[in-house]
Parts: C-alpha cells; sequence; structure tokens
C-alpha cells in the first residue's frame, strides 16, 4: 500500500499537529505501509533547514519540502502544486492535514482530477471556536475552497467523538471516522530525573508545579489559566506555573500580560518550546498538568501529561470526554472559576490526585498508543481502497 500525507509545514513550532502526522507516518510505516510525507519547508517566520525538492528518507517514511512564497499565512507554493498534478497517481490514497492553509487544496484538487480518495483530517479546525476565530477571513474561504473538497472526501477523520458531532451541522456528505491521536508508550514508560529540568530552572526547585504544555495562542486558555492559577495560589502560595510552548504568531506578550494582570507573574515561568529528553524531565518534574484550552482537535500533550502519570484538569474544549466518564482526569467547563477549583481541590488532596494521576497513565497505555491508532487507520485506508477499486 502507498500513501501519500500531504501538511501545509513539518516545522516544530506547530506542536501537536506536526507530531501527530510524523508519529502516525512511523507507525504507518512499521504496519508494512509505504508512506511519503510532502510539506513546505515553514517553521514559523523562518524556514527549516533542510534539503527542498528531494527525498529525505527516515526508518518508516520519506519527507519532501517545497519551498514557498507566504501570503496572509497559506503557504503558496507552486512547486508542490506542480509536483502533486504529476505524482499523485503514484498513491492509492491522499491523506492531507489541516485546512485554512494553502499546499492542501492542490492536493485535493488533483485527487478528484484523476479519481484518487483523499481523506481530510482537519485537526480541530472545524471546530465553533476555530470557525469563530477571525471568522471574517475564513467564511468565503471555506465556502469557495474548502467545503467543496470536504464534500467529495472519501471520509474526514476527526480526532475525537464530540468533535464529530458538532461537525454533523455543517451537513457533509462525507463519512466521519472518530481515530484519535496516540503516544508512543516507549517515550514515556520511563522517564528522566526531573534534575535535568531543575539544572535548566533551577527557581522551580522545591516548588509544586503546574505543567501547561503547548502554543502559546488565543484558543489555548491562557488568560483563563492566570485567573485561575492566581486564586489557587491565594491557597498555595509555594506553587509555581511552567508555560512551555512555542510562540508562533506573537501572542507572547499578550499572555505574559494575562499573568501580570492577575498579579501572579512572580510565580510563573514561561520556558519556551521544550522537546526531547528536558520535556520528558518536565512532566517528571510536575505535579499537576493544566490544558485550559477554548478549543482543540485531540491534544497530544494532554495524552503525554497523562500518560506521565499526572492528576490532569482540562476543560471540555480538550473534546476528551472519555477521561471524564472514566475518571481519570479533572474534566470541567471552560470556565476560569471551575478550572481554580479543580486545581485546589488536586492540590488539596495529594493523595487522591496521585490516583487520579495513576489511572490516567493506565487507561492511556491501554487504549492511545500510536500502535493501535495506525491498526485503526490502516483499516480505513484498506477499506476506502478496495471501495475505489
Amino acid at each position: 500500500m502507498k500513501i501519500l500525507m500531504v501538511i501545509p509545514a513539518l516545522g516544530p513550532i506547530y506542536g501537536g499537529t506536526t507530531k501527530s502526522v510524523i508519529e502516525l507516518a512511523e507507525a504507518l510505516g512499521n504496519l508494512g505501509v509505504n508512506v511519503d510525507i510532502v510539506a513546505t519547508n515553514a517553521n514559523g517566520s523562518t524556514q527549516l533547514d533542510v534539503p527542498t525538492l528531494s527525498w529525505i528518507t527516515n526508518k518508516y517514511y520519506r519527507i519532501k519540502y517545497f519551498p514557498y512564497w507566504d501570503f496572509l499565512d497559506y503557504k503558496i507554493s507552486l512547486s508542490l502544486t506542480r509536483w502533486l498534478f504529476q505524482h499523485v497517481t503514484n498513491y492509492e490514497l491522499v491523506h492531507t492535514n489541516a485546512i485554512f492553509s494553502y499546499p492542501v487544496l492542490p492536493a485535493h484538487w488533483a485527487c478528484q482530477l484523476y479519481q484518487i480518495p483523499y481523506i481530510m483530517t482537519p485537526h480541530g479546525m472545524l471546530e465553533p471556536w476555530a470557525l469563530a476565530y477571525k471568522a471574517s477571513k475564513k467564511r468565503f474561504y471555506f465556502s469557495l475552497l474548502e467545503k467543496p473538497s470536504l464534500q467529495r472526501a472519501s471520509a474526514i477523520q476527526m480526532l475525537a467523538s464530540t468533535e464529530a458531532n458538532r461537525l454533523k451541522a455543517l451537513k457533509l456528505k462525507a463519512p466521519l471516522i472518530v481515530i484519535p491521536n496516540g503516544i508512543y508508550q516507549k517515550d514515556l514508560k520511563v522517564l528522566p530525573e526531573p534534575e535535568l529540568f531543575y539544572r535548566e530552572f533551577p527557581h522551580t526547585r522545591n516548588k509544586t508545579l503546574l505543567l501547561f504544555l503547548g502554543r502559546i495562542d488565543p484558543k489555548k486558555g491562557l488568560d483563563l489559566l492566570a485567573t485561575a492559577f492566581a486564586q489557587a495560589q491565594q491557597q498555595f502560595p509555594e506553587i509555581h506555573l511552567i508555560i512551555a510552548g512555542p510562540d508562533n504568531i506573537g501572542f507572547l506578550p499578550t499572555a505574559q500580560n494575562y499573568f501580570s494582570t492577575a498579579g501572579c507573574s512572580d510565580a510563573v515561568t514561561f520556558t519556551g518550546m521544550l522537546t526531547g529528553e528536558i520535556k520528558y524531565a518536565a512532566l517528571a518534574a510536575a505535579n499537576i498538568y493544566v490544558a485550559p484550552s477554548y478549543s482543540e482537535g485531540f491534544s497530544i500533550s494532554v495524552l503525554e501529561g497523562m500518560a506521565a502519570g499526572l492528576p490532569c484538569v482540562i476543560t471540555t474544549g480538550c473534546n476528551f470526554p472519555e477521561a471524564a466518564a472514566a475518571e481519570v482526569a479533572s474534566v470541567v467547563d471552560i470556565n476560569a472559576d471551575q478550572i481554580a477549583n479543580a486545581l485546589i481541590d488536586l492540590l488539596k488532596q495529594p493523595l487522591q490526585a496521585k490516583e487520579m494521576g495513576d489511572r490516567a497513565r493506565q487507561f492511556i497505555l491501554e487504549n492511545y498508543t500510536w500502535d493501535s491508532v495506525a491498526a485503526k487507520m490502516l483499516s480505513v485506508y484498506q477499506d476506502i481502497i478496495t471501495l475505489g477499486k
């Protein structure tokens, strides 16, 4: 089976979407699927230092990067467009990732021209909050370009059951499939010592650490977290908040101002993006994980926090009702007071918090690994390809 994955960009600054595409490709390759990935070389306001227009071969997949022209964040790439129309027939199925970005459009058009089946994964970009954000910019683009592609897709992958339920309001013809993101068990089976994190950020030593892992972005709810954390700090002055993530849209000053206004900025550390061992050391050092998002597709960072054995406070915007049903996380409404109350409850009851974290770890490792996700995706690919023959 030969599959092409298309994504606007794979720069690490784009966080979870980049990680999910790479790790799904790796897991599919491990199952014997021949996977190619094409993307621009964008990485926020910079470019990746990678060769363009030639294949880079990894153990389980290949990647080809294309130069682009950044026009209103749409990443126009004529070389990628030409390549797609010339080579899409080499593949049995195309899997596109993200919407509201140019590179996926020619993939859909080429598939329609040559009758190649394709799957679209919006990665939360069709959630109500996401559609409402910069709505005037998106409305015309969606009606003219994105919706016709969605209508003609062989399937639309939703990352969560709640995301699928909300998408029904758009009355799309394409079938919806729910397959979540996953994690690699090997990455979280044994965490590094917290000392690695403390050496880099020594002022956090001997503190009760709350950890947020994610992009510095309006949808992540950092305004809510500032208010909630300030309330919790009044009762627990020893707590310290770690905000670990990249700022690819210049939102950092606004986010920092939230905590200054709330009067708790002295107890907050913005680390920038953490990757590899130091990210896992941050998870090992943390006492509580918090995700106050207004909107998510399905957060890999939340999965990692839970798999690390941390008690987690997440909002309904994180699209993980299964965690609430299994009582493996504190899932609250998108409201600063509710986030604060959940954090305070965990801080007041450390033994119960640890028990929640232990349950969360077992729940994620049993149900949300890339091995199981890839097997489900492979079955969908096979059904679609067989139906098209």
